[in-house]
């Protein structure tokens, strides 16, 4: 007797996955990442500046354009600024202005300029760009200004704050030490993009710290957060701490290096004569 092979099984159903299971990448909000490809730099004897890549992708589920920009703010420290007066004829330094809470260093990037990205306002609240960066002037007071944006600062300094400010940025800028690269920003690939931060000899050690904002239409979206170290090392980071731990016996120990080397150099050119 012959039986009747069963019928084969049906092929498997696919597996779909759970759509808690997917990549944010592709069913995610709005979105910016980024990443720096070193977050330290050694200052020694032989630094000659150095230049970082930062480089991140943009999830955009939508089909509207973004734009990318870059902050990167280095410590802040006080600045001391005099000017030349004449005063009957004689050229003479005016009152010291320090400010305080100037950034050291301050680099903006973006993929075109910021004023094309977002309106006057928007910059001003986000504090980006060299216009809107925030400079603490002294005896300082807080108001709001005729755009609504909170955080204006009107100074002792009266309607002379302004030119101060400028003389900050434009001594920062000669220093290379404020830069602004409004086609600093470049897409390599759909959603990849790369920018670069150049410090200079003179940068100021500390913590930096990487603001990678996402505009669309005009509006903030999103915000990465970087944080880049800018240290001494070697004998330089030793003569650097002992000099800040101890600062008399650093100063004491100047004056008489200073003094042994001139009385060599007095003794060696008075047997050549």
């Amino acid at each position: 007797m012959i039986q009747a092979l069963p019928p084969p099984d049906p092929a498997p159903a696919a597996v779909v996955a759970p759509a808690s299971d997917r990549s944010e990448a592709t069913t995610g909000a709005l979105r910016v990442a980024a990443a720096l490809t070193d977050a330290q730099v050694h200052v020694d004897s032989g630094f000659r500046g150095a230049s970082i890549v930062l480089y991140g992708a943009v999830f955009n589920p939508t089909p509207d354009p973004t734009d990318v920009v870059v902050v990167v703010r280095g410590p802040d420290a006080p600045i001391r600024l005099v000017k030349k007066t004449r005063t009957s004829g004689v050229w003479l330094n005016s009152r010291p202005v320090v400010f305080e809470g100037a950034p050291g260093f301050y680099m903006t990037a973006s993929t075109r300029p910021l004023s094309d990205i977002a309106d006057f306002g928007q910059l001003r609240r986000l504090g980006v760009g060299v216009d809107h960066l925030r400079i603490d002037a002294p005896q300082e007071s807080r108001t709001v200004s005729r755009y609504g944006v909170r955080d204006v600062v009107v100074s002792r300094l009266g309607d002379d704050y302004l030119d101060w400010r400028r003389a900050v940025i434009r001594l920062k800028e000669a220093a290379a030490l404020y830069d602004t690269d409004s086609q600093g920003v470049e897409f390599v690939d759909k959603g990849l993009f790369r920018a670069e931060v150049k410090l200079p000899t003179v940068a100021p050690t500390g913590k930096y710290y990487t603001e990678v904002w996402l505009f669309q239409d005009g509006e903030p979206q999103s915000v990465s957060n970087l944080t880049l170290t800018v240290e001494k090392v070697g004998l330089e980071r030793d003569i650097y701490e002992f000099a800040h731990r101890r600062p008399w016996l650093y100063g004491v120990l100047c004056v008489v290096l200073a003094a042994l080397t001139g009385y060599g150099a007095s003794r060696i050119f008075s047997r050549r004569g």
